[in-house]
């Protein structure tokens, strides 16, 4: 692709680093706490009225028909001005692309407003406590009724499901190992539904875990065909793996910020590791624009996500064990940079481990042997 920017993408650029230089807010409370839920979902509403919620949806649903292209940029610059965490995000990133590839009209007319402007957040509920890394072996399920269907079982490590307000995943509809799951979506507040928080390293209710006893969803919820739950499943994952969970911005901004604390106390000995961490974000950033230009060529998202993901869950580890080892005993005790190193040592666990990321680059992109 051709990396010059076109006239309408810098004049892109332009508008969305002098917006969030007027509006973004700093020091939100943790969106992890009931007070910091709220505070997020108010910041959500407020890139939704600018237009900057969703900025490469349709404008039916909210956004304002950006390209690819232009969705990394206005990520680069969302990260560069330290702007909140996306309390969206399970829902924009993950569930939006899945009801895109295989929701009906009627689904995304209903869901994806209420997603963009956070009315609704949404919660991942895929793994459950003997099935998170062999997410097939799933024992949730779902019973036909009148109307629809009746979900019991318990999933865990949901992700927003403490203070969110619907859920997604995946629920067996019969014994088949693949053919046998079909993908729901479910309120969290409903008669049936208990959510248990689970306290991650800092103490706070990042994940929970979710019970549910003969919930009725009507067929509505359903996405695509009963018993082709894995063929979605396996889309949504693409897309938290392979682009939109872990949009290079970021790394980019955490590497600038890594090259200034260097600077700020030059360690001979630390050089190597600020350079490496540097490239690596700007070869993440030159991989995504070929992704991107793939997409927009009529490709598809594959097995070459397990590649993005193995790749920016180790750079994202070595990029903050560098800032805690230049700043040395201060940084170990508290700090944004101590917060981001526990966060990145989820990364290689969190959107499938990063075994099953090598079995699947060995198996399905090198063609080795199981």
């Amino acid at each position: 692709m051709d990396l010059d920017l076109d006239p309408a993408t810098l004049a892109f650029r332009a508008e969305v680093r002098s917006w969030l230089a007027a509006n973004a807010p700093t020091g939100l409370p943790s969106m992890d706490t009931a007070e910091g839920f709220e505070a997020h979902r108010a910041w959500e509403r407020t890139l939704f009225d600018a237009r900057l919620s969703v900025v490469a949806w349709p404008e039916a649903f909210g956004g304002r028909d950006a390209s690819l292209l232009q969705w990394v940029i206005f990520e680069e610059e969302y990260h560069a001005a330290r702007a909140p965490a996306r309390v969206s995000q399970n829902g924009i990133f993950l569930l939006a692309p899945t009801l895109f590839a295989h929701g009906t009209a009627e689904q995304c007319a209903r869901l994806l407003p209420a997603m963009a402007s956070a009315e609704e957040v949404w919660a991942q509920a895929w793994s459950e406590p003997e099935a998170g890394s062999d997410l097939a072996a799933i024992r949730a399920s779902a019973r036909r009724t009148d109307g629809g269907w009746l979900l019991s079982g318990q999933k865990t490590w949901s992700s927003r499901a403490t203070f969110a307000d619907r859920g997604f995943g995946l629920f067996r509809t019969s014994g088949e190992r693949h053919r046998g799951l079909t993908y729901f979506m479910f309120p969290l507040r409903a008669p049936g539904v208990a959510v248990r928080p689970i306290a991650q390293l800092d103490g706070e209710p990042g994940f929970a875990e979710i019970f549910l006893g003969d919930v009725f969803v009507p067929d509505e919820e359903v996405i695509g065909e009963v018993g082709n739950g894995w063929k979605v499943a396996m889309s949504t994952a693409s897309n938290e793996r392979g682009l939109s969970l872990r949009s290079p911005g970021r790394f980019l901004a955490t590497a600038q910020r890594l090259v200034e604390l260097w600077k700020a106390s030059p360690d001979p000995a630390s050089r190597d590791r600020v350079v490496d961490a540097w490239l690596g974000a700007q070869a993440y950033r030159l991989y995504t624009f070929g992704t991107v230009t793939r997409l927009a060529s009529g490709g598809s998202l594959g097995a070459e996500s397990s590649v993005n993901k193995l790749f920016w869950s180790d750079l994202d580890i070595a990029m903050h064990e560098t800032a805690l080892d230049l700043l040395g005993g201060e940084g170990e005790t508290a700090g944004d940079w101590l917060d981001g190193y526990l966060f990145s040592l989820a990364g290689p666990i969190y959107a499938g481990t990063n075994e099953i990321q090598r079995n699947v680059v060995a198996e399905r992109i090198l063609g080795l042997p199981r």
